[in-house]
């Protein structure tokens, strides 16, 4: 009899549900973060890149401002040590842009101070330049033999307006076209493609249109100040000559100096920093 009555004290069932709630664990530990480069962020640095990165940072805070010509062959310099710290060929290895980025003293709450318009650069910026033309009549012939990619009246706006056409880099109006021109300025305001006199995108009157479309197409540039006060252009590629990519900066430079709202009071020019797409900026003291 006493055999019978130990028999249901038995241990051995009340394990299984250990084991059980066990089991489920097993899937949340194999679910943690996934390794490797996830959709929408760059790829990690590597300690080399970091390092070349902070002593250049470093570096460039100590030498502060530079004259234009040592800060184009700093910028040079710099981008040539980022390329060769990077990992893999191609990283960071394409010809970067050069840009310029100002900051200037305006109010740009104030209209009168606002800052727009357009400047022919003396060695282009490096890159083709689509151009379209809204015009008519013996201006259509004009601005095709000119190097526009399109040219155009009604058919071009409604084509804009039809299918959102804006595969082009700059457009430009003949001053008879702008009653017509004017209805697409929500497709192309918000682009910053829309044919303002201001950045001299609208033809006068009588004005030559073959030369305007020559000289966008050979690197004249458009410029808005934004609402910091700032103001970003592109003036070269980083395989430019030395010589030229200062003949395109000194030239920007001027056309900004030479629109100074009357209403500026103090510095108007507060910085100039010249950068690369893909490095760190340098001051400059021109």
């Amino acid at each position: 009899m006493a055999k019978n009555t130990d028999k249901p004290v038995e241990t051995a069932p009340a394990a299984e549900p250990a084991q059980t709630a066990a089991t489920p664990s097993a899937p949340a530990e194999s679910g943690g973060k996934k390794k490797g480069r996830q959709p929408g962020r760059p790829p990690r640095l590597g300690r080399k890149l970091k390092q070349e990165i902070h002593s250049i940072r470093e570096r460039i805070s100590k030498d502060g401002a530079q004259p234009l010509r040592k800060a184009i062959a700093s910028l040079k310099s710099v981008t040539k040590s980022l390329v060769g710290a990077r990992r893999g060929k191609n990283r960071g290895g394409f010809n970067q842009t050069v840009e310029i980025h100002m900051n200037l003293g305006i109010d740009t709450t104030q209209a009168d101070q606002m800052i727009r318009g357009s400047v022919g650069l003396p060695h282009g910026v490096g890159k083709s330049v689509r151009v379209l033309v809204f015009c008519q009549g013996e201006n259509l012939t004009a601005a095709k033999k000119a190097g526009a990619e399109y040219t155009g009246g009604d058919e071009l706006i409604k084509k804009i307006q039809d299918e959102g056409f804006t595969d082009f880099d700059v457009a430009l109006a003949t001053q008879d076209m702008m009653a017509k021109v004017i209805r697409l300025g929500k497709v192309l305001g918000p682009r910053g493609l829309m044919p303002t006199p201001k950045a001299g995108t609208v033809i006068p009157t009588g004005a030559d249109v073959a030369a305007v479309v020559k000289e966008f197409k050979a690197g004249k540039v458009e410029f808005r100040a934004d609402k910091g006060g700032n103001v970003h252009a592109g003036v070269g590629k980083m395989d430019f000559e030395d010589d030229k990519l200062a003949d395109n900066i000194t030239a920007f430079v001027e056309q900004i100096r030479s629109v100074k709202p009357s209403g500026v009071k103090g510095n108007y020019i507060l910085s100039i920093t010249l950068a690369g797409t893909m490095t760190p900026g340098i001051a400059v003291n021109m």
